[in-house]
């Protein structure tokens, strides 16, 4: 191993980090988040390499390199740098496609790290469970520890199916199995999450630390609704979606719902429906459209590409209420970003989002996906602007407990708790060699 055991302490005793290596095999940073792989845990790695960076921590991203053009190192922010590691064809290759490159891309992250003295990186933090593949070995062949957050779990997700998606498949639950097995700490986004690895894959309680994400609070906030920036009509009411198209995040569910509404006398509501195309989505990209059309919906229904920055802001604030219908979240980022804006969510009451939208105060929880209960929900919040009102307030209230500074200065101890760990870990073994000579 290459770690040394003799490293420069900080503040209060805790081990001084310098660089870290994280690792998205199937998403990279750069990549604009609503379409194809690209979702909240691209926010999430973004957000916290530049915080991590702030607190004079570099951060180093390993991605897969998606195009033939794209430089080998991009400065994505002061102190932040993505590394494209070439793995297979450029173009055409499906998440589900990429375990057949992990030994191609552990092998450029591995030649990476050569180039530079031992002990080069303090430790890898890994996301998803193919990154988990390659922090895993690189965990051996470095000598430090090993972080890894899951963002979502096969069996999880695949008790929670929507009707018509495909399942994980067999070959990521061992993956994850073998991961959550072999990782140093376990980052979970919210207590669900804690409980799905302990009881789903046996994680040992020990090794997880639960660690919220964030939300932008200099981005989402309150601000003027300005419906004409999207064609949207100024006297209607509006529900938005925002996310990736994919039979996961039920639009189709809101979609029903506003079918339902119509039918029972509201014709003034339009959806909103923003992301691109994903997942088992892009199977039937235009499915979408097809639904609107067959239940009569059509003229009442905008589809957006995915926003990025203050238009998406802009987004929130021009809906009067933001829809979440996931079958499964593990925390659901756009939650937290609309209740920031001062628009209240709707949400289905699974995974994170139970703890991403307080029921009755920032917003409603719903159970079940039955279109008919989430038009019943929809129905009455679009007609109680009081209670909107109140809950629009409570939605910045709740936002604002969650930041991502704050979740970087938490990720940071279970960091450095990692690495106190695996170093003490390591002298142990050396002090007991020498006892046997």
């Amino acid at each position: 191993m290459g770690v040394s055991v003799a490293q420069p302490r900080g503040v209060g005793g805790w081990p001084t980090l310098r660089r870290i290596a994280t690792l998205s095999v199937h998403t990279s940073p750069l990549e604009q988040p609503g379409t194809g792989d690209a979702g909240g845990m691209n926010v999430y790695i973004v957000e916290i390499a530049k915080r991590l960076a702030e607190r004079g921590v570099e951060v180093e991203i390993f991605t897969r390199a998606t195009a033939r053009d794209l430089p080998p190192v991009v400065e994505m922010s002061p102190g932040v740098h993505v590394r494209h590691i070439t793995a297979g064809p450029f173009e055409g290759l499906s998440k589900e496609e990429l375990p057949s490159q992990l030994c191609a891309f552990t092998h450029g992250v591995l030649r990476a790290e050569a180039a530079h003295p031992p002990g080069h990186y303090d430790l890898v933090h890994s996301h998803y469970w193919l990154s988990g593949q390659v922090g895993w070995l690189a965990r051996e062949r470095w000598g430090v520890p090993h972080v890894h957050t899951a963002h979502t779990l096969a069996k999880v997700k695949n008790s929670f199916i929507a009707a018509g998606d495909r399942p994980e498949p067999k070959a990521r639950v061992i993956g994850e199995e073998q991961v959550i097995a072999e990782s140093d700490r376990l980052v979970a986004n919210t207590d669900f999450e804690s409980r799905d690895l302990i009881t789903h894959y046996d994680a040992d309680p020990a090794r997880v630390s639960v660690v919220q994400p964030g939300v932008d609070l200099r981005r989402f906030r309150p601000g003027t609704r300005d419906r004409a920036r999207f064609g949207l009509p100024e006297d209607g009411r509006i529900v938005a979606f925002v996310g990736r198209i994919q039979p996961l995040k039920a639009p189709d569910v809101l979609i029903a719902a506003l079918a339902e509404m119509r039918a029972a006398g509201s014709r003034d509501v339009t959806l909103v429906i923003c992301g691109g195309p994903s997942g088992s989505g892009l199977d039937r990209p235009t499915a979408l459209i097809e639904l609107a059309a067959s239940l009569g919906v059509a003229d009442s229904v905008v589809f957006l590409p995915p926003q990025t920055g203050a238009d998406l802001a802009a987004l929130y604030r021009a809906a009067d209420l933001v829809a979440v219908p996931s079958y499964n979240e593990s925390f659901g980022l756009v939650a937290l970003e609309a209740q920031a804006c001062g628009t209240p969510v709707v949400a289905a009451a699974v995974g994170g989002l139970v703890t991403a939208v307080r029921d009755g105060i920032s917003g409603v929880l719903v159970d079940g996906h039955d279109p008919a209960d989430w038009a019943k929900v929809l129905d009455r919040l679009l007609g109680a602007p009081g209670f909107r009102h109140r809950l629009a307030a409570g939605a910045v209230a709740h936002a604002a407990q969650f930041s991502w500074d704050r979740t970087a200065e938490t990720l940071l101890r279970v960091y450095r708790d990692a690495v106190s760990e695996h170093r003490a870990l390591i002298r142990a073994r050396l002090e007991g060699a020498s006892c046997a000579w």
